[in-house]
């Protein structure tokens, strides 16, 4: 089945403009090729007109053969867009603020000038044969007016989409759809959510924006970027199967690996609380909580640990009840009656109270045997 939904993954470029990240040309060759086993529609590679140094690791992913459309990032400027078709590439993002603040403060120019500007670099790349992602930064921010006629102007000029940035990462769901559905009304041409984590919301104004018809969603892997970082990849793809049940045809079982792969690579360790890919995220303490997993995981997991490469645990700890601590016990092949529970789980809360910590599974049963000479069962029973 045809994808109603494409991702661009900009970890190599935006992800590695993360304070501090920097990737050598071997890890950004090797991300890439992970991004293409997964299935990732495009990625964008880098900014070509940085330098040498980058235009090469650019051509060694073009030149890699992988299935995945290779963007190459840069300003609205003939100049860049040369070092980008030196390169190979064969699609191209042109980026220019539509922000008044930005317009104003960061580039000292007009909006005719920024027009101007779009409209000349935008058909360069079209002459020469590119696929061009025209990127409205800082749009969230942007008059409503300008912004639609600078998206009118883009797809005169030939652009195959429009990058819709929420550069700051100002917005929220319900104010995303409003602009993303105002937009595809009114101009008919591809959307692309670029959105930040400023407020902790950029997978979920992605998601928005899916919603109201944007067609790509930008990602870094882990969430990598400026400041907060940008929209997950691993959250995005896990929430359009998920929430919008829309199955993209990526192999998420190789997402644990591309994961951990980049967090080494960039130095930023995953939490092990973090969404899709923590690897506590299919732990499970809280005695409602572990009885009803017990009993049937969908009570409390909404998709299979094993898609993930994850493992189902349950935890014994203060918040333990009965249930858990009978299912922990099994595997051991100790069946325990419901006195004995009773006390042992006295045992176990006032425990982990005390060391501040879950149980180790030496630790608990070595409580159990406790609980048996106090209350002078004979430890065969």
């Amino acid at each position: 089945m045809e994808k109603e939904i494409k991702i661009l993954d900009t970890t190599l470029r935006d992800g590695e403009q993360t304070a501090g990240v920097v990737f050598a040309n071997e890890e950004k060759i090797l991300i890439a090729r992970m991004l293409d086993d997964i299935g990732i529609d495009q990625i964008e590679a880098g900014i070509p007109v940085m330098g040498e140094n980058e235009k090469d690791v650019i051509k060694k992913i073009v030149k890699s053969n992988l299935k995945a459309s290779i963007m190459g990032w840069n300003r609205a400027v003939i100049k860049d867009i040369q070092e980008s078709i030196d390169c190979g590439v064969d699609a191209v993002a042109i980026s220019i603020s539509t922000s008044d603040i930005h317009i104003k403060h960061k580039l000292n120019t007009t909006r005719e000038r920024i027009l101007e500007q779009m409209v000349k670099a935008t058909e360069y790349a079209k002459t020469n044969g590119l696929y061009v992602s025209v990127n409205a930064e800082d749009a969230s921010r942007s008059d409503e007016e300008f912004l639609l006629k600078f998206v009118k102007l883009a797809k005169e000029a030939g652009a195959n989409r429009i990058r819709f940035c929420d550069t700051v990462g100002i917005l929220n769901p319900i104010t995303t759809y409003e602009k993303i559905k105002l937009i595809k009304d009114t101009v008919d041409i591809d959307i692309e959510m670029h959105t930040h984590d400023d407020l902790g919301m950029a997978t979920a104004n992605a998601i928005a924006g899916a919603m109201a018809g944007a067609t790509y969603l930008g990602a870094t892997i882990n969430g990598l970027g400026e400041r907060a970082g940008n929209a997950a990849l691993e959250e995005v793809v896990l929430a359009v199967k998920t929430s919008m049940g829309i199955d993209m045809g990526y192999k998420i079982d190789k997402m644990q690996d591309l994961c951990r792969y980049v967090a080494k690579a960039s130095d930023r360790m995953i939490p092990s609380w973090k969404s899709i890919v923590g690897e506590n995220i299919f732990h499970h303490e809280s005695g409602i909580h572990a009885d009803g997993m017990i009993k049937n995981p969908l009570t409390y997991e909404i998709f299979d640990p094993t898609e993930l490469g994850l493992e189902r645990k349950i935890v014994i700890g203060k918040h333990s009840g009965t249930a858990a601590i009978k299912n922990k016990l099994a595997l051991f092949n100790i069946q325990l009656d419901n006195l004995i529970s009773y006390h042992l789980l006295e045992k176990v809360r006032n425990t982990s109270i005390a060391i501040k910590r879950a149980l180790t599974d030496m630790e608990l049963l070595n409580l159990y045997h406790e609980t048996l000479s106090e209350i002078n069962v004979p430890k065969e029973a």
